[in-house]
């Protein structure tokens, strides 16, 4: 390069340097009570993208928005503004290098949203902020639907297809952690779990369930059990083997063996090709006596089919799996219409006296299967009173929503659930950047008088 072209580019190539600034710091909260709101985006006139981390915070270093008066959209997914007079939901606001904007929005949801579990830069947008993150980065970018029980021991927590950075196809033999069996936390935000991943040698996050056959594992059921004599609570779950393009060829039960760290395969239970499954252990199980006194599991999503008595033997064995008839839909409290769940889970809740439910609709509105419902009932086999929505979605999918009554005090008035939030199943949305195909958890306030109806 000669001397004279590099004096014409040298501008240029500073040009990076000369305009790089503090950021602006965007700061976004519940307008009721002040709580940092994770999962909101701001969109420019240029459709430009930035979305609030797990402290609700957005840093704006882009040199096009510094300095003079932008337009943001705003989406919150049952976080918003007014409209203004043209119906455009969003502000106006002038952002400056080092300065800060609060920005105050509306939440149309019952349940509150205290952050996401899974995934990449949880505080991201705090670090580039220069405020130190809480929560370290666990190599994974995304993953499906959670599973907990209680092993004896610990919290144990399954997911499973799992994304990774490396490469676009990631885990797909379920990824593990634990968590402490009674954990200490503030149910506000910003909000983040310590898990403790299993991974490889080299530390890696390695998958838990490579149980042999072509294709994935996928694990439902899980549960700890002890067994008949009140040994040792052993944990175990269905697994289904899959091929392409979505082909289920094989079912059965397993057990983890805590000398691997692995789930190993227990009984084949059905192959392709050999007639019905028939019943299966399935969902999110859950714990309960009868009024004779005895107790059962009970297998469901979200509302039981199957029960067996409560021991290691009576679950291997298929002899002793009854089934539960279904009950009818719930209906809503608002206007009567039935709302047909898809997937969810029931918990025994002490603070209303009542077995409770929190259970995506099927096809619901405006979200095909974004939209959450929570309803009461006197036994777990239902039948179900009126049903109360208590999420939306703006064209996004959150399923599989699983309520945590293990994270919580048994006098707690309030509950935790959390589901997987995906742009799958929708209409062609943007997905999320960092936030799409993972865990978001929301908060519950049990005594909120828009409960009300759900009797």
């Amino acid at each position: 390069m000669t001397r004279p072209l590099r004096f014409l580019l040298a501008p240029f190539l500073l040009a990076p340097f000369l305009h790089a600034a503090e950021p602006c710091r965007v700061e976004i909260v519940d307008k009721e009570n002040g709580w940092p709101v994770p999962l909101v985006e701001l969109r420019t006139t240029h459709e430009l993208r930035l979305v609030s981390d797990n402290a609700g915070l957005i840093a704006i270093d882009d040199p096009d928005l510094l300095d003079r008066n932008v337009w943001f959209h705003v989406k919150g997914h049952g976080y918003g503004v007014k409209k203004d007079g043209f119906g455009y939901e969003g502000i106006r606001a002038s952002p400056v290098a080092g300065g800060s904007i609060r920005i105050e929005v509306e939440r149309r949801n019952i349940a509150k949203r205290l952050g996401r579990l899974t995934g990449g830069g949880l505080f991201a947008e705090s670090l580039k902020l220069g405020i130190e993150s809480p929560a370290h980065e666990s190599g994974i970018f995304g993953c499906d639907s959670v599973l907990m029980a209680n092993d004896g021991k610990d919290l144990f927590w399954l997911w499973g297809d799992t994304t990774l950075p490396g490469y676009p196809l990631g885990i797909f033999h379920s990824t593990a952690a634990t968590t402490p069996d009674r954990l200490r936390m503030k149910f506000e935000p910003p909000f983040f779990m310590h898990f403790q991943h299993f991974r490889d040698p080299t530390g890696k996050i390695r998958g838990v369930a490579q149980i042999e056959g072509e294709g994935p594992t996928w694990l439902t059921g899980m549960i700890g059990l002890p067994s008949a004599s009140g040994g040792i609570r052993r944990l175990v779950a269905t697994y289904s083997k899959i091929k392409a393009p979505l082909e289920e060829y094989e079912v059965g039960l397993c057990v983890w063996n805590p000398e691997v760290k692995s789930f190993n395969r227990h009984r084949v239970l059905w192959t392709k090709g050999t007639g019905d499954k028939g019943l299966l252990p399935k969902g999110h199980p859950v714990f309960w006596q009868d009024p004779a006194g005895k107790e059962w599991a009970l297998f469901g999503d979200p509302f039981p089919t199957l029960r067996c008595p409560a021991t290691f033997e009576a679950w291997e064995n298929r002899t002793t799996w009854e089934k539960v008839p279904e009950p009818a839909a719930p209906r809503s409290a608002e206007d009567g219409n039935e709302v047909k769940p898809h997937r969810g889970s029931i918990a025994w809740n002490p603070f209303r006296k009542k077995w409770i439910t929190v259970f995506t609709q099927h096809f619901g509105k405006p979200s095909a299967f974004g939209e959450i419902w929570y309803a009461e009932a006197a036994s777990p086999t239902g039948p179900w009173g009126k049903a109360v929505k208590i999420l939306t979605h703006d064209n996004y999918t959150f399923y599989n929503p699983r309520i945590h009554p293990e994270l919580v005090p048994a006098d707690a008035s309030f509950i935790v659930f959390e589901g997987t939030y995906t742009a799958e199943f929708a209409d062609r949305p943007p997905p999320t950047p960092r936030y799409n195909y993972n865990q978001i958890l929301y908060r519950l306030d049990l005594d909120d008088p828009k409960l009300a109806g759900a009797k």
